[in-house]
């Protein structure tokens, strides 16, 4: 793998010998990642531009329209230092159950399987990465990635259609090639974001597929007469063009919609109108990624 190759090459300049193994961790870990991965069909990103964008709601109401679909879901929140998906699925408080054969995820709404950092964390507890402050770039990076791996290493997903993981806000430039590198066969990324084409570029210089791009906010979804009306001009159609990608669909900002999340109540009603558009972008996504299935098989 790409980060065992570039540890043995720190390690290959250092004048002291791996007397703690680290190599040898390293590769058990990897290896115990690829035999947890083998049991999930689908690997998915969302990734987004800059912070405030909305990732997190998509991500969480994918994951929920997925599972409405009759699909086994999973979800992971990779943002470690302000991990918020449990709250908004209602489940602050709940906690991995350790057996012998790893870590097992609480369950959801509507089944959805959930790994985040929150479930370690006391309620106003921040995630703290402490070290020398002329070295700490390098070494948080390292002690970021290595709760990443442990986070796909140990925890027990079992039988899986769709893994979702939710990145940092901004896609953090360590994290998308951690996860590409972490993850075989990753299916592809949602892009969710107004400062899309940076993102688009970087995610496929680094090997991702990108899936498509979901505008999301642009819209406002009166709470009186649920009207949707433009809040901001833009030509998404002729950006997701230039870029050769589908759009996914437009979700509205939704009051509503926020608020029963924000209270970790999360809506569940699929006639909701701004529900019913993730389960049409949940449809696409689905369509695309059986597509590229079958181009795939016939090469």
């Amino acid at each position: 793998m790409a980060v065992e190759k570039d540890l043995k090459a720190i390690l290959g300049k250092l004048k002291y010998s791996d007397d703690a193994k680290v190599l040898e961790q390293i590769s058990g870990n990897a290896a115990q990642v690829h035999a947890r991965m083998a049991g999930i069909k689908h690997k998915l990103v969302v990734m987004s531009g800059k912070g405030g964008v909305g990732k997190s709601m998509t991500t969480v109401n994918l994951a929920l329209a997925f599972a409405r679909q009759g699909a086994k879901v999973g979800l992971l929140d990779v943002d470690l230092n302000g991990p918020c998906v449990p709250r908004m699925l209602g489940m602050h408080g709940q906690s991995l159950t350790m057996r012998p054969e790893g870590a097992i995820p609480p369950v959801g709404p509507l089944g959805v399987k959930v790994a985040s950092m929150d479930f370690f964390l006391d309620d106003a507890s921040p995630v703290r990465w402490k070290g020398p402050m002329d070295v700490s770039p390098v070494w948080l990076g390292l002690m970021e990635m290595n709760v990443i791996r442990e986070f796909l290493a140990d925890v027990v997903w079992g039988e899986l259609d769709y893994l979702l993981v939710d990145l940092p806000p901004g896609a953090a430039a360590d994290k998308p090639p951690v996860i590409a590198g972490f993850i075989p066969d990753l299916a592809g990324a949602e892009v969710a974001s107004d400062v899309v084409q940076k993102s688009v570029t970087y995610a496929r210089d680094i090997g991702i597929k990108v899936l498509g791009m979901v505008e999301n906010m642009s819209e406002y979804r009166c709470p009186s007469c649920g009207e949707v009306n433009e809040l901001f001009e833009g030509n998404t159609e002729a950006m997701c063009e230039m870029l050769d990608l589908p759009l996914l669909g437009r979700i509205p900002f939704d009051r509503k919609l926020a608020r029963t999340f924000d209270k970790g109540e999360p809506l569940l009603d699929e006639t909701y109108p701004t529900i019913q558009r993730y389960q049409e972008i949940a449809g696409r996504i689905r369509t695309l990624i059986d597509y590229k299935k079958v181009l795939a098989d016939k090469l």
